[in-house]
């Protein structure tokens, strides 16, 4: 039981080495000054890995019930290493596509797996209760070692570009012996005569069966890619608002610790709020980054941008709570990655299109369109959940 209570500590500093990213402030500086690729490209690129993860999804969620989640992040540890040593090399969009894949295909493993071991820990120790406690804190950690990677970012790539990722194949080097020191905790696991149809079990459960389920992943998804289409955008947006590149690095930094923060306050907030003020929150936050994104172009309009970091940050543990109240142990992880499934399979629809629409009206311009669109559809997602949770 001590063996397994170290989880808790292990799976925070995992989290922080996780998204200790150097080169994040700066990638997409890197690949447009360095490799070549428009904003069409960039989120083309993205939008493809997140085709990968769409494919890979379910199936490594699947597989780490499966297999066990230590194993399924030690995976997912070699596979990182693997993919920022290919950007060290990388000189063409088909390099980095490689290497992309690669980290999809890592993070694939990690969506789900690292939730599940917290959640299935805290079980065996009669604990569940405290899940979105101790999830708020993975994230809070994991957006500290994205804050403490970026802070010097911009030096480090104005010094040699490559340094950021070359850095990012020691940290993962890091992870991979944390992970190999996990305690998988005992749980039941079925061994059923047809995976294929084990797997399509499970999700029906998510999207026919369980209406409180379906709903909650819907309106993670469109929430999801509000706080997502940002991380792509902003830079850009920094750069033609004449920003010092020296600056990205505290921006970025910045930017996450609000938010870990924001998670770390998700809890206690979430519990004085309520769902129903919690949403409109959520709601308030994008509609008002968005507008502010759209109609300030200066050296201080980044700072909408942190509206929708506050959101992502008290989201996240909010809405991870309740998808684990609704998910058997059999399927955790599985259900999790269909939640990530359906958040990635709507970034790689509309994010090429949101690219070409940057490249086209200019970044600023593209923010207000999207507010637009945002406009039109949480609403409706929203009391559609609120609906299924009051029924």
């Amino acid at each position: 039981m001590k063996s397994l209570r170290s989880n808790i500590a292990k799976l925070y500093a995992f989290s922080f080495l996780q998204m200790t990213l150097f080169p994040m402030a700066i990638i997409t500086l890197f690949w447009k000054d360095h490799i070549g690729l428009s904003l069409t490209r960039i989120l083309l690129l993205q939008s493809i890995m997140s085709i990968v993860m769409v494919a890979m999804e379910y199936p490594t969620g699947y597989v780490s019930d499966r297999i066990g989640y230590r194993a399924a992040l030690t995976i997912a540890s070699v596979l990182g290493m693997a993919g920022w040593g290919c950007y060290t090399l990388a000189a063409s969009f088909s390099q980095v596509l490689g290497a992309e894949i690669l980290l999809g295909i890592s993070l694939a493993f990690i969506s789900g797996s690292d939730s599940a071991l917290l959640y299935e820990t805290l079980k065996a120790e009669g604990k569940e209760q405290l899940y979105a406690r101790h999830q708020g804190r993975m994230s809070g950690f994991a957006q500290g070692g994205e804050a403490l990677g970026a802070v010097f970012a911009g030096v480090l790539y104005a010094h040699a570009p490559l340094l950021p990722f070359i850095m990012q194949v020691g940290v993962w080097l890091l992870a991979l012996l944390l992970t190999r020191s996990l305690t998988e905790p005992l749980r039941e696991i079925t061994s059923p005569a047809s995976h294929l149809k084990e797997a399509l079990r499970s999700a029906r459960y998510a999207f026919v069966e369980n209406r409180r389920l379906r709903a909650l992943i819907l309106l993670n998804a469109a929430l999801g890619v509000a706080s997502f289409y940002p991380v792509w955008l902003i830079q850009p947006y920094m750069q033609h608002g004449g920003v010092p590149l020296a600056w990205f690095g505290p921006v970025w930094t910045g930017a996450n610790l609000c938010v870990a923060l924001c998670a770390l306050a998700s809890h206690r907030v979430s519990l004085a709020m309520g769902d129903r003020r919690m949403l409109l929150l959520f709601v308030l936050l994008v509609w008002g980054g968005y507008l502010g994104l759209g109609m300030s172009g200066g050296v201080g309009g980044f700072l909408f941008y942190y509206l929708l970091t506050a959101m992502r940050g008290l989201r996240g543990p909010m809405m991870l709570s309740h998808t684990h109240r609704e998910s058997p142990s059999s399927h955790r992880a599985g259900i999790l990655s269909l939640q990530s499934f359906v958040f990635r399979l709507l970034f790689a629809v509309s994010g090429p299109l949101v690219g070409m629409l940057a490249d086209t009206v200019g970044v600023r311009a593209t923010f207000t369109y999207l507010l637009v669109g945002f406009v039109v559809v949480l609403p409706p997602l929203a009391f559609l959940y609120l609906g299924n949770v009051r029924g």
